[in-house]
């Protein structure tokens, strides 16, 4: 592009950064949430929070609780995983590589790096222990290093695995270790041409024996072409011994997170809906990862509601498409999820889902910026959404930080936020006079 045409586009991303306002009566999250009609505009409605960092506030937590940063500085950190021990690996970088098609494309590209952090991308997962439990990692070490965009981590049997942008690979580890150098073997190759949505979320079934891998999708809506979404928009089952791997599910839009939740051992994801219909369409959401379903993208949303852009359409897939469990709200970008087990923090934060809402750009009044709870019981969610962790966004609608992976560490009560735009990893715990079962905050608007 042009100097011109780019000039052009950073100024017209300045006048619609502001338009298009969202409808307040909606309840968008919930099983059942509102679905408005389409609001497609030749601009959509971009804003994104202007960071201005922490000082010395912290996130706002319910009553009965502290918030400790228990490191700063890291490189991008994204998701986390607690080893047996109680060491925290932390995934740091950036990936991605698919260039703008459209003015929009460029003019989003404006808008959303607004909103980022500008340091290097890590490309590395640093390893952080706080034996003492006082809030503060007192060692802290590049745990490997040269990877490429890494993102989801597990740890199975002896052995850490890392979901790459581009191949699932794995190192072998000894309990306590603080570094490895070892080389790393490569389980299967991940899609990774173009990569417009890079992230490749992981977890391990209950068993162990699986690794399951979110792949999202190479565009909004497919304005790439079809022929570029070949086992995009999926999640994978991955044989960890073999590499062998099956589709578990299509039309999953961008599968930023997956959990398994405890007491039925079934997965669950956290998935980004797609943008540019409205400031309220289409609700991200938080969903069972049925084997066989198809969730729609990019033909339809939110089960049958046919999405009017893509050509040609394909009715005979919407006819099979099936519904999510759970809306978070539109445009939330949900990218983390993390089940609370062994009882949780108790109380109204015993059995649920925590939720790393990293934010909007698509819509002027901000939504997402926190990390929230959704109550579960029987396995299902069960009750509203609740805010647990906020103060990501100011009054003002500035951003002192973004949240993406969540994880509850059962064995120290504690629940870790990685925050991407501080480069900071939060860690909340009860305070140790604070009585068992801490009361819920109120109901999210």
């Amino acid at each position: 592009m042009s100097r011109i045409s780019w000039m052009g586009a950073v100024a017209l991303a300045a006048l619609v950064a502001g338009c298009g306002g969202s409808d307040q009566s909606l309840n968008q999250t919930g099983p059942t949430p509102d679905i408005p009609d389409i609001r497609e505009t030749l601009i959509p409605s971009m804003k994104i929070a202007e960071p201005i960092g922490w000082g010395d506030e912290v996130p706002t937590v319910p009553a009965g609780f502290t918030v400790t940063a228990l490191a700063t500085d890291l490189q991008i950190p994204r998701q986390m995983l607690v080893l047996p021990n109680g060491d925290i690996l932390v995934a740091e970088g950036r990936g991605g590589k698919a260039p703008p098609l459209r003015p929009k494309d460029v003019i989003a590209g404006v808008i959303k790096k607004k909103g980022n952090t500008q340091v290097e991308s890590g490309n590395r997962i640093t390893l952080l222990r706080d034996a003492d439990q006082d809030g503060r990692a007192e060692v802290r070490t590049v745990f490997i290093d040269n990877l490429d965009a890494p993102y989801g981590l597990a740890f199975v049997d002896g052995y850490i695995y890392v979901a790459n942008q581009g191949a699932l690979v794995r190192f072998p580890y000894q309990p306590g270790q603080t570094r490895i150098t070892a080389a790393p073997e490569e389980l299967t190759k991940l899609p990774e041409r173009i990569n417009h949505h890079w992230t490749k979320a992981m977890t391990a079934s209950a068993d162990g024996q699986t690794l399951y891998v979110g792949i999202g999708s190479n565009s909004n809506v497919g304005e790439r072409g079809m022929a570029v979404e070949e086992e995009r928009a999926v999640v994978w089952a991955i044989d960890r011994q073999t590499g062998a791997r099956r589709t578990v599910a299509t039309g999953i839009r961008n599968p930023t997170a997956l959990a398994i939740e405890p007491q039925t051992s079934a997965l669950w994801a956290v998935v980004n809906e797609r943008d540019e219909i409205g400031p309220q369409a289409v609700p991200d959401y938080l969903t069972s990862v049925r084997e066989g379903a198809f969730y729609g993208w990019p033909y339809s949303y939110w089960g049958k509601n046919v999405d009017p852009r893509v050509s040609p359409q394909r009715p005979d897939l919407v006819a099979t498409a099936i519904e999510p469990d759970y809306g978070l709200g539109s445009h939330v970008a949900a990218l983390g999820l993390s089940f609370a087990t062994g009882g949780g923090f108790g109380g109204a934060f015993s059995q649920g889902a925590f939720v790393g809402q990293h934010g909007s750009w698509n819509r002027s009044d901000l939504s997402g910026y926190k990390v929230s709870f959704v109550p579960f019981a029987g396995g299902q969610p069960n009750g509203e959404m609740v805010d647990f962790a906020t103060g990501f966004l100011t009054e003002d609608g500035e951003a002192r930080g973004r949240p993406v992976g969540v994880v509850f560490d059962q064995g120290r009560r504690i629940l870790l936020v990685a925050d991407d735009l501080s480069n900071t990893i939060w860690r909340i715990a009860p305070r140790p006079s604070a009585a068992a079962a801490p009361a819920a905050p109120a109901a999210r608007p």
